[in-house]
């Protein structure tokens, strides 16, 4: 029998949809037909496979989904499959379909770890409620995964990415669904927004933290010599190479090499580049030994990739092969809430350098933090951090020597200015009172149930302020 996913051209790449996934394993294929149907129906994305032997490779300790698997079936079993599972991730649930003959053996199965089993025939309904309910119980195992992995990587050396907005515990999430993977990585995001952090943060809490990180800025580097740069040479490989050189490619063996501004690499290069990605092997400029190479690569760019292969200018094979994981870093006027917390973390470094004490933002000058652009992002907001810790009041805080912050209010509506900055106090107050509601009443001089609904309004949780 060939071991090959049916019904679905596309099944052998899972999607990534992290509230959907089933496999589904029958070797009948009337069975898997009618079942793959029923269950995309209820908006799941199923992926169907005719022996277990051929589902086992589609499935990771972090698989977002579950397996759904007749017990019967030629070569492996469904008792053998769900014992292959839990040497893979011991949580992820399987679920059996059994006859009436395998009811003992299901049963079994259960005390042995199974999530649950259904007997056959079985209503559309019944596999529909099970496969939800296994699919609630695996989005929950690895919301606390991510939970402890983020928990761990906040209280380990390092760096780390704050913000609590939407935009950044999505990243942060990827992230950790990546880390440990061998895959190469696509950092996409505007200038100024961290991309060298975040590729520090994977390296730094990844398996190969204890190897070396090394940064190339490919636009930095003069074309007559990037090559070299990253290959290394041999004493008297050219006019000037009086002894070997390691290059970037070999001191990054083991850990990780980043490729910033891969945009501006030349096209010559390129080609070189995408057969070391694809061979994982480097030859030094002058030698004839290839080093073998267990690297991750990890790419960014500040501009669009595919626009500019499109054009000609970036070679889409090369694209291609850097894209497997693309990961888009937020601007910060994209998650503006985070903008308090950033500015206060800046300041607290920014202090401790200069030995000087941080005045406390009033709320005008906290409004007019939230209100500018930020086209430099967080880079730019961390230059502004220290020029305030070290001027004080003396700081420009109008942002007009920094740009158009009063083009930008000019564009809101009145009412716009006036929820931005009632936000902006109760925020401030908030924060002020450590998140103690009594406190901010007073502080405000709000009643309680103005100051929840305030709170509702405009998104605010009081949790999110307190310092324990």
């Amino acid at each position: 029998m060939v071991e090959h996913p049916i019904d679905n051209s596309d099944s052998r790449t899972l999607s990534n949809d992290a509230d959907s996934q089933v496999v589904f394993i029958d070797d009948e294929k009337h069975v898997r037909m009618a079942v793959q149907q029923t269950l995309e129906l209820a908006d799941f994305n199923v992926n169907s496979f005719e022996s277990a032997a051929s589902a086992i490779p589609h499935l990771s300790h972090n698989w977002p989904g579950v397996v759904v698997s007749d017990i019967n079936m030629p070569g492996m079993n469904g008792l053998q499959l769900m014992e292959k599972v839990q040497a893979i991730d011991k949580e992820l649930p399987v679920i059996l379909v059994t006859g009436h003959g395998d009811i003992s053996m299901a049963v079994s199965a259960i005390q042995n770890g199974a999530y649950d089993f259904i007997e056959k025939p079985f209503s559309n309904d019944q596999i529909v409620e099970v496969v939800r309910r296994a699919i609630e119980k695996r989005s929950l195992t690895l919301e606390n995964r991510n939970l402890r992995a983020e928990l761990e990587a906040h209280n380990s050396p390092g760096p780390r990415i704050l913000g609590n907005t939407p935009p950044i515990l999505k990243m942060r999430r990827i992230l950790h669904q990546v880390m440990d993977t061998p895959t190469d990585i696509l950092l996409n995001g505007e200038t100024g927004v961290g991309k060298e952090l975040v590729a520090r943060y994977l390296h730094e809490h990844s398996v190969r933290k204890d190897k070396n990180f090394v940064a190339i800025n490919c636009g930095a580097i003069p074309e007559n010599l990037i090559e070299s740069e990253l290959y290394g040479h041999e004493a008297g490989a050219f006019t000037g190479a009086d002894k070997i050189r390691i290059g970037k490619f070999e001191h990054a063996n083991g850990g990780t090499l980043f490729l910033d501004e891969i945009e501006s690499m030349p096209m010559g290069l390129q080609v070189k580049i995408l057969r070391v990605l694809e061979e994982r092997q480097v030859e030094r400029l002058g030698a004839n030994v290839l080093i073998p190479l267990d690297i991750r690569i990890i790419a960014a760019t500040k501009v669009d990739l595919k626009a500019l292969s499109e054009q000609g200018e970036f070679r889409r094979d090369l694209l291609y092969r850097l894209n497997i994981v693309s990961i888009d870093i937020p601007a910060l006027r994209d998650r503006a809430d985070d903008i308090p917390l950033l500015f206060e973390h800046f300041s607290l470094i920014a202090s401790a350098r200069y030995q000087r004490e941080i005045i406390p933002l009033s709320p005008e000058k906290n409004h007019e933090l939230m209100a500018y652009d930020w086209p430099g992002n967080v880079r730019e907001l961390r230059n502004m951090a220290e020029r305030y810790v070290i001027m004080g009041e003396e700081t420009t805080f109008n942002m007009g020597e920094l740009d158009n912050s009063t083009e930008i209010q000019g564009r809101q509506t009145l009412m716009e200015k006036v929820e931005f900055f009632e936000r902006s106090l109760i925020a401030d107050a908030l924060s002020k009172n450590q998140g103690s509601i009594k406190e901010t009443m007073v502080t405000l001089g709000l009643p309680r149930k103005t100051l929840y609904d305030k709170m509702k309004k405009y998104g605010l949780n009081r949790l999110e302020y307190t310092h324990e």
